[in-house]
């Protein structure tokens, strides 16, 4: 399967560019089916032959196109290809495009840092909220869902800050046993894991010890509190073969799917 990536990555640089210019959009803003369908395949190719190295079944891993600053029509085209799980960055832009997206059994994902003023919005407008750093914006979303009368509960992960860096979000590992204490406890949320977003480097193999420590950090906190935490979503465009090596079950990928604005 990795040969096969390679030989259909290399096979000719015309083609590769030419499948690059039409994963972008055109003057109007429309991607053609063709190239998500293409995108779509070759990430799937990718997974499975990571999946395979890791000992795994790719079945195992869920794809979330990270629909950020593209329009509903993409996501509708990310729809009819296959894609059922979607990312969005911010609240605004979401509520801006969801209308043009109804009827898509769909999973929404809010994905990027959540302010706490808009938690009630996202507490309505999502399936899940994958980047609670803190109990009193956990504490928000759960009065949220009780406020707006919604049956069932709201999925959560906790995003973790394992870099150093002062503009990544998330929670301190020291945090994270009383944080899942805390949260387990909310009445409407359901909290499924951890999340965590390294730094960029133009070198996948350098961010898989980010990769490792959130693995471990979850496999810890199952052993210490006797929870549940079965996802881990890590890993993007350009690394989430190493996540998925080192245990992903969810990776959140925009470029390679939709490409890039044009």
């Amino acid at each position: 399967m990795t040969v096969l990536a390679r030989t259909v990555g290399s096979q000719s640089n015309r083609r590769d560019s030419a499948v690059q210019r039409r994963a972008c959009y055109d003057s109007n803003w429309v991607m053609t089916q063709t190239s998500i369908q293409e995108n779509l395949l070759r990430i799937q190719e990718r997974m499975e032959a990571a999946a395979q190295r890791a000992g795994r079944r790719s079945e195992e891993i869920t794809l979330i196109g990270v629909s950020k600053t593209h329009p509903a029509s993409a996501i509708r085209e990310a729809y009819e290809a296959g894609v059922r799980h979607f990312g969005e960055n911010r609240v605004q832009e979401w509520e801006g495009k969801h209308a043009g997206t109804e009827g898509l059994a769909a999973t929404w994902h809010l994905i990027g840092h959540l302010q706490s003023n808009k938690a009630a919005r996202a507490a309505r407008l999502f399936h899940a909220v994958d980047s609670v750093d803190d109990f009193a914006l956990a504490q928000k979303l759960d009065r949220a869902r009780g406020e707006a009368g919604i049956i069932g509960k709201l999925r959560v992960l906790i995003e973790v800050r394992l870099a150093a860096e002062e503009t990544k979000s998330g929670a301190e590992v020291e945090a994270l046993p009383g944080l899942v204490e805390k949260i387990s406890g909310l009445e409407r949320l359901e909290l499924a894991g951890l999340m965590c977003i390294p730094p960029f480097l133009e070198e996948a193999e350098k961010v898989r010890p980010y990769f490792r420590r959130l693995r471990e950090l979850r496999d810890k906190l199952v052993a210490k509190l006797g929870v549940a935490l079965p996802a881990l979503s890590m890993g993007m465009s350009h690394d989430f073969e190493v996540a998925i090596e080192e245990g992903a079950t969810e990776v959140r990928v925009g470029t390679a799917l939709f490409g890039a604005r044009a």
